[in-house]
């Protein structure tokens, strides 16, 4: 696999984590102004540090994500241990439907309206993401095809998958799942949970 997903290096943490499973995108730039479209279902998770305020974020994040700002940083290499499948997603068009994901992440309710007002369309993308973990991370040299305000790149290779594990066990994942799935009226299936 060689494409990757831009996102703040503060969300790749807490997905890694699992702290959240869900990621809002509005679209990059460059993306011009049909915005973001989920080209790919599946994923590395490319971390980035462009754009990026802890401020934010939910206090009780705040110094996390202060302590992982501050780690040394080489912009010439980026580092990847992490890859996602989107399990569902909704093409968000009122605020009120984007609020309802509060709880869900760690971004403060001013970010999310922000990101919902961004551009002429009144919208934003959610996605229910399922994280896995390689091995050994892989380090890359930044390529310079990997800059700007976009959501979408490609490696300039494929990188291994093998022995990949899920970051949420099932019994961690589903119940976040069925949340997610619930806040927007997606009545998706979940094993275990809703008797599918």
């Amino acid at each position: 696999m060689r494409v990757a997903f831009k996102e703040w290096a503060i969300i790749v943490d807490a997905l890694a984590r699992g702290r959240q499973i869900l990621v809002l995108r509005k679209g990059g730039i460059s993306e011009g102004r049909g915005g973001f479209s989920l080209d790919h279902e599946r994923f590395w998770l490319f971390p980035t540090l462009f754009h990026q305020q802890g401020d934010m974020v939910l206090t009780d994040e705040k110094q996390h994500c202060d302590k992982l700002l501050q780690k040394p940083h080489d912009p010439s290499k980026i580092e990847i241990r992490y890859y996602a499948e989107v399990i569902a997603w909704k093409r968000i068009e009122s605020a009120d439907e984007a609020h309802s994901l509060v709880g869900q992440h760690i971004w403060k309710e001013e970010v999310i309206q922000d990101r919902f007002d961004w551009s002429r369309r009144k919208d934003i993308h959610a996605l229910a993401v399922r994280v896995h973990q390689i091995p050994l991370a892989v380090e890359l040299p930044m390529h310079e095809s990997y800059g700007g305000c976009k959501s979408w790149l490609e490696f300039t290779s494929n990188l291994d998958t093998s022995g990949a594990c899920p970051v949420l066990k099932d019994g961690d994942f589903l119940p976040k799942l069925k949340k997610f799935s619930d806040a927007l009226q997606l009545n998706i299936p979940i094993p275990g949970i809703n008797g599918k």
